[in-house]
This record gives C-alpha cells, structure tokens and sequence, in this order.
C-alpha cells in the first residue's frame, strides 16, 4: 500500500504540477504546501557528492531493500511482535518506493541528470511535501548567524521518504516492547524445574 501512494503521489506530481516554486500548491495556507522538485540525493533533500555518488546510492538502496526483506522473513519466521512487523513493512515499502525512482524514473519520465553516463540507476526521486512551519532572523546577539534568514522545516520530502521515517520513530519508542524477549530458553526452563522440585 506504500509502494502504491507513493508511486500514485510522484506520478500525480510530475503529469499534473510545473516544477519549483511557480507551481507551489498551498494545501494548509502557507504551513503545507505541494512543491515539486527532484532530489538526486537522499531522503529530505540530502545529497552525496561524488562522482559516482548516485550509482552507488542506488545499488545501496538495492541492497538494503533486500536486507529488509530478509529481516522481515526473519522476523516472521519467529513470530516477531505484529507492531515491529507493521513497521518494517513501512520501511520496506519507503525503500521500494524511492529505489523505484532510482532504477527507473531516469529512463520512463527522462528525469536522470544531464551528466548522467546512463537513465539506468541515476533517476531522481521526486519530492512534493513541504511543511515550512515558520521563519524568521537569528536574534543578532549569536555569533556567526546572528541576522541570518532562517526557515524551519526547509527539507522537501515524499511518502516514501514520510513512511521510512515513521516506521523508525515507532521502532525506538516502542524498542522495550517490541523486542522484548517472553520465551525462556529451554536449557533455562529445565533448570527451573529441577530447582522448584528440589524445593518441594
């Protein structure tokens, strides 16, 4: 489901919105607005600068996404707590969603970079959600900043980009929870035994 809003959402963005601020959609005054932009780099907005940064940003998604599935396999092997298995499945499904545009948007929507050596693996993800709360100038009394312009939240990001980072917050704060271990090892359980029988 993931995988399907998000990909829904990119494509909606790119047939339907003229990129940068002339498309801007202001959907909760100027607090949430739609923004189209194309991110070469990370998730928000961050980028790897090397020559060959996006290539192995890609193949490192490829890898995670598959490490992900392996631990999600993992987990339900040993009937893992239904909460972690729900947030893996949003990362997993972020993961998928941003390595879709990756693999592939620079070849179907011709969005790679104009240096691109190749479509393959060098599309750019696309980015729409941004939630500029509120801005303002550092009080003048800070060293360095002191009267700069500042913008808080600038990153523009996407579904993908939102599930990923939900699924980990869930995971630490219910961290106790979720791995708590309610299963006492055989070896354990025996020796218990033999102590209560010895009591009795």
């Amino acid at each position: 489901m993931v995988i399907a809003i998000d990909q829904t959402s990119k494509l909606l963005v790119y047939y339907n919105m003229e990129m940068g601020t002339a498309g801007e959609i202001h959907v909760l005054g100027d607090w949430f607005r739609l923004h189209y932009l194309l991110n070469p780099g990370m998730a928000f907005g961050i980028k790897w600068e090397h020559e060959f940064g996006k290539l192995l940003l890609t193949i490192f998604r490829l890898i995670a996404m598959v490490g992900i599935c392996y631990y999600i396999f993992y987990l339900y092997r040993h009937k893992a707590h239904s909460g972690l298995m729900w947030c893996m499945g949003l990362i997993l499904g972020g993961a998928v969603g941003n390595v879709i545009d990756s693999t592939f948007y620079g070849v179907l929507l011709d969005n790679a970079p104009y240096d691109a050596p190749t479509p393959w693996f060098h599309g750019q993800v696309i980015d729409m959600l941004f939630f500029p709360l509120f801005d303002g100038h550092y009080p003048d009394w800070i060293p360095g900043i002191g009267g700069n312009y500042f913008l808080f939240f600038s990153p523009v990001f996407n579904i993908a980009d939102s599930s990923i980072f939900i699924g980990v917050v869930i995971i630490l704060i219910f961290q106790k929870r979720f791995f708590r271990k309610d299963i006492v090892p055989q070896e354990s359980q025996s020796s218990a035994d033999v102590v209560e029988d010895d009591l009795s």
